[in-house]
């Protein structure tokens, strides 16, 4: 057993099924050894409160065993399952259930898998750190199915984070009939940031380069530059544009620095998976 299955006696019925209800849903799974159908539901149970790890308590009755805590909740036939909340029962089901119909059931009691992805990226942009939410929020967006608020959030968190061309994509996810005046601010700030990102530095290294194409130095140059600003995509084709033609340019240092930027983005980012694959595919 673990902190979040547990065996219910007369000994802890009372701290267990109703005061951790008050802290979190508590699911009661009535069984028997005779009964066939409880060896069918128990492991699917088992599996859920697994996956949700403590977000919800799994109290097993053993009802031949606690006949009084059985007949307390009036329980007639078995399996019976239980949701408490807050002291009371509030939901439930007696019989085989699908587990489709027992993961419906449950979920409008337990918090979204994606809530705690949404606190951390709360806690990190809190902190300033829009980057470090990128991960927890990309993931969140994911799994919700693209939800409206979750969307807005992660584009919020590209743009601070100077990912301007990703912020862009995520925005045109948003369906015509959402697209409100939190959507046409954040439409805003992606032009604003756009136009902020124009040092002085960078344009003139981009007209020399114009005027030079094959200065792969002058090329490196720029890419450092993009990357003091925040734009790693526009810095890392840079750098891919001159491996291509140098893979050794700069004794390594070029590779080196496509490495490091690759490595600043965090494991399992989109654009650094996509350009660690521009990497391989010029090394192999």
């Amino acid at each position: 057993m673990n902190n979040f299955i547990v065996n219910i006696d007369e000994s802890n019925a009372a701290q267990l099924l109703i005061d951790e209800s008050h802290k979190r849903p508590v699911v009661v799974d009535f069984w028997a050894d005779w009964c066939e159908p409880c060896k069918v539901l128990m492991p699917m149970l088992e599996k859920i409160a697994n996956e949700y790890k403590g977000a919800f308590l799994l109290a097993k009755v053993n009802a031949d065993q606690q006949q009084m805590i059985t007949q307390q909740f009036g329980v007639r036939s078995l399996p019976t399952v239980m949701v408490i909340q807050d002291g009371q029962p509030v939901d439930g089901f007696a019989g085989a259930q699908p587990e489709a119909k027992v993961r419906q059931l449950l979920e409008k009691y337990l918090p979204k898998p994606w809530d705690g992805l949404l606190q951390l990226a709360q806690e990190a942009m809190d902190a300033g750190d829009f980057a470090g939410a990128l991960s927890p929020l990309r993931q969140a967006w994911e799994d919700s199915g693209r939800r409206l608020d979750i969307t807005l959030a992660y584009a919020h968190a590209l743009i601070e984070s100077l990912r301007l061309d990703e912020a862009e994509t995520v925005l045109a996810t948003i369906r015509m009939a959402d697209r409100d005046a939190h959507y046409e601010q954040l439409r805003a700030q992606v032009d604003i940031k756009r136009e902020a990102a124009r040092s002085p530095e960078i344009e003139a290294l981009e007209q020399r380069l114009a005027a030079s194409p094959d200065d792969l130095e002058l090329r490196r140059q720029l890419a450092a530059q993009y990357t003091n600003v925040g734009q790693h995509k526009e810095a890392m084709e840079c750098l891919v544009d001159i491996l291509r033609r140098d893979l050794n340019h700069a004794g390594g240092a070029t590779r080196k620095q496509l490495l490091d930027t690759i490595a600043s983005l965090g494991k399992g980012d989109p654009l650094a998976v996509a350009y660690q694959r521009k990497l391989y595919s010029l090394l192999y």
